[in-house]
């Protein structure tokens, strides 16, 4: 199956995941709009935070390598690789939970490195078959889904609310009727 009609869907809202919400004139498809997406979210979590777990859960640092491991792989393969998940091992990718600043800044920019790259891959068309589908469409729901995790774990990384939407909204109707 050729990716053609469908690429371009799918690097729109891989980049709103990561970026965040476009112009927030032109409306949004998965987050709220002025949400600033995963790679700012992360800006806003220093490392003692993004080293900490909850309850016996992930901490951020480990969400954040899990991502970045995961979206690596998909690049090898994008790039020709034929599969280079052979051989992974996705426990390591768990075991980044504590974070020193340096470690952590070197997580993000790795992270954002490897995000924007497969944006790019998803913007290209390409042949595919429905395992490879499958890789593909569900990178965009397995990046969402970690969002969402790294949201719950602390309130630095959270968008903004349905009500900030809301207020959002307003203010443009306000200045189309006064323009």
């Amino acid at each position: 199956m050729n990716t053609e009609a469908f690429s371009d869907t799918l690097s729109t809202l891989m980049r709103e995941l990561v970026h965040g919400s476009p112009d927030p004139r032109n409306g949004t498809f998965m987050l709220n709009r002025g949400d600033r997406g995963l790679i700012d979210s992360l800006e806003n979590v220093p490392a003692a935070a993004a080293s900490a777990a909850n309850d016996g859960g992930a901490s951020i640092a480990a969400h954040a390598d899990h991502l970045r491991y995961g979206l690596a792989l998909l690049n090898r393969w994008s790039n020709g690789e034929v599969a280079p998940w052979h051989d992974a091992d996705w426990t390591t990718s768990w075991r980044k939970d504590v974070v020193t600043e340096p470690e952590w800044r070197a997580l993000r920019d790795d992270l954002r490195r490897e995000a924007e790259a497969w944006v790019s891959a998803l913007a290209k068309p390409r042949e595919l078959n429905a395992r490879e589908l499958g890789w593909v469409a569900g990178s965009v729901a397995h990046l969402a889904y970690h969002l969402g995790a790294i949201r719950q774990i602390n309130r630095a990384a959270r968008g903004p609310t349905a009500e900030d939407e809301r207020r959002a909204e307003e203010k443009l109707r306000g200045e189309k009727t006064r323009g």
